[in-house]
C-alpha cells in the first residue's frame, strides 16, 4: 500500500522557519522523482520545490528560491522541505507527491501557518 506521510506543519511567526518531512512507503522511493506542493485558501495547488531521484537537481518557484530547500534520503525513503524566512504568504497546506512517468502519488498534507 502507497503512503505518502507529511509532518513537521505548524504555527510559525514571519521569519521563522520549519522543517517538512515526508515519509514515503510502499513503492521503491529512490525510482520517483518528489515534489512539494501548496494550496492557500481559495487558490490553486501549486509546485513549490522538486527534486529529482537521485537528488541531482532540484528547482523552486520563484516565491521561495533562496528561502526552501528541498533535499532527499534515498536510504531514509523520505524528502524534506526546509522552509527559512517565512512569511505569511507562504500560509497553506503542503502536499509532497511522488512521479514515476504516468504514475504519482499525494499524501494527505500538512498545515502550515505563518502569523504574528
Amino acid at each position: 500500500q502507497v503512503q505518502l506521510v507529511e509532518s513537521g506543519g505548524g504555527l510559525v511567526r514571519p521569519g521563522g522557519s520549519l522543517r517538512l518531512s515526508c515519509a514515503a512507503s510502499g513503492f521503491t522511493f529512490s525510482r520517483y522523482d518528489m515534489s512539494w506542493y501548496r494550496q492557500a485558501p481559495g487558490k490553486e495547488r501549486e509546485l513549490v520545490a522538486g527534486i529529482t531521484r537521485s537528488g541531482g537537481r532540484t528547482n523552486y518557484a520563484d516565491s521561495v528560491k533562496g528561502r526552501f530547500t528541498i533535499s532527499r534520503d534515498n536510504g531514509q525513503n523520505t524528502v524534506y522541505l526546509q522552509m527559512n524566512s517565512l512569511k505569511p504568504e507562504d500560509t497553506a497546506v503542503y502536499y509532497c507527491k511522488a512521479v514515476l512517468l504516468r504514475e504519482s502519488w499525494w499524501g494527505q498534507g500538512t498545515q502550515v501557518t505563518v502569523s504574528a
